[in-house]
């Protein structure tokens, strides 16, 4: 048996629909078993809460060992993941193909479905996966949402806690009016730029759907501007809130006809992008794990690009437009855990370096976010603990940019600066890479 592991990781199927999953004694077998195998490496300490809680729970157990450690005390290790798969991707020398075959992330998915299939998810967790649910609903009367979900607002949002267990401190993204799949003003392509002939579908994110519209027009903007036509798609979320929550079922459905509604697309030479990282990463990765053998699922994984992946592969293939000017203040980019669990390097950071004389910093570790994870009453402050580092960084740089490939992880971000008491006056309220993109190219 091997130390550690120098091939590349490989990531089996999910079994989610062997009744062997869902069985309480084996899934209790083999977190004993991965548990155990993590305390006696702890190379993950540093990564999020789960580890330390982990290592914590065993060394002060009787033996000192996972012996002495009651299964029911398992739930707050698993509790604090937040399936970021950076422990999988970046750290365990004991993944597949090793010998040990760990897969810490999935076996907390594992975990969830469980608790899912006995019926202890809270309702309220539940609402909060209904992305496309609550977008349509909240479009429609975005004012009164925002102003309801606004952090300070003494009447609303101490309900929201009370109700939906939704830190009352932690800032929520608001809402557009105009989703981005209704919004109608359309780039004109630059036929006489390097990359004309591409075509893309933007797969608009529930995010940049119904609360950030300005990520997808930007790209479209910049896209056009390097001449790929586009077209914007959105059928249905990818299905990452429910995943976090363990249902893959439901995964599994929106990925099946996710597919087939994009099928068509890619049969014409249409590429698929997604704005948002942690979508890329579902289209790309986790799909194909949760339903192996759809071959539509397969097809559209190998066409699926992160949006700035795509625009760095512009810049290296055909080479990009003319128009890129200098920025007015430096830019601190945030590497999300859902774009380095993509493998493709820092492509934000990559692309913001094509813009002239620009000043960068990067920052590639955990902001402590999580999804709708770092929002939540019992994880926002542990969320904060987390991402300290990077927000003590992002507000030494003083940069008039902080952005994150991650919207959400952006804003956490922010906000942990003003809890450290830097200030924030000076930061733009531009989230995404490609929004900033966009602006060096005056559009």
């Amino acid at each position: 048996m091997s130390e550690g592991s120098l091939e590349a990781p490989e990531r089996h199927p999910i079994p989610w629909q062997d009744p062997d999953f869902y069985d309480e004694a084996k899934l209790d077998e083999e977190l004993r078993r991965v548990f155990d195998i993590c305390h006696g490496c702890r190379r993950c300490f540093n990564l999020c809460d789960s580890f330390p809680r982990l290592f914590d729970l065993i060394d002060e157990s009787e033996s000192g060992e996972l012996d002495s450690v009651n299964s029911a005390d398992f739930k707050p290790v698993v509790d604090a993941c937040t399936l970021c798969d950076m422990c999988f991707m970046t750290k365990c020398p004991y993944v597949p193909p090793h010998e040990f075959n760990l897969d810490f992330p999935h076996l907390m998915l594992r975990y969830r479905a469980v608790e899912l299939k006995k019926g202890e998810v809270p309702f309220a967790a539940k609402q909060l996966t209904k992305t496309d649910r609550n977008g349509q609903l909240a479009s429609k009367v975005a004012g009164l949402a925002n102003w309801a979900s606004k952090c300070g607002n003494s009447l609303t949002r101490p309900a929201m806690e009370a109700t939906l267990g939704v830190h009352r401190q932690a800032k929520l993204p608001e809402f557009t009016s105009t989703p981005f799949t209704e919004q109608t003003d359309v780039p004109s392509v630059n036929t006489a730029a390097p990359a004309h002939g591409r075509k893309a579908v933007l797969y608009a994110t529930c995010f940049a759907n119904y609360n950030n519209p300005d990520i997808g027009n930007a790209a479209r903007a910049i896209l056009a501007k390097n001449g790929v036509e586009t077209e914007v798609v959105y059928p249905r979320c990818c299905g990452m809130p429910q995943l976090e929550q363990g249902d893959i079922a439901a995964v599994a459905e929106s990925a099946k006809a996710t597919a087939q509604d994009l099928k068509p697309w890619i049969e014409k030479g249409y590429d698929v992008i997604a704005l948002v990282p942690s979508c890329a990463l579902m289209l790309k990765f986790e799909w194909p794990l949760v339903v192996p053998d759809d071959d539509d699922v397969k097809i559209l994984s190998g066409a699926t690009f992160d949006i700035t992946e795509y625009i760095v592969s512009i810049a290296k293939d055909e080479g990009l437009a003319d128009g890129l000017e200098a920025l007015d203040g430096g830019v601190t980019v945030h590497i999300s855990c859902h774009s380095r669990a993509q493998n493709m390097g820092q492509k934000a950071a990559e692309m913001l370096r094509l813009i002239p004389d620009v000043k960068l910093d990067v920052i590639e570790r955990c902001s402590g976010h999580g999804g709708s994870w770092g929002v939540m009453k019992d994880n926002f402050e542990v969320g904060l603990k987390v991402g300290k580092p990077v927000a003590r960084k992002a507000g030494d740089a003083g940069a008039k940019y902080v952005l994150s490939e991650c919207p959400l992880a952006r804003d956490h971000i922010v906000q942990g600066i003003e809890m450290l008491d830097k200030p924030t006056d000076g930061i733009e309220h531009v989230t995404h890479p490609v929004e900033v993109f966009a602006r060096a190219y005056g559009l």
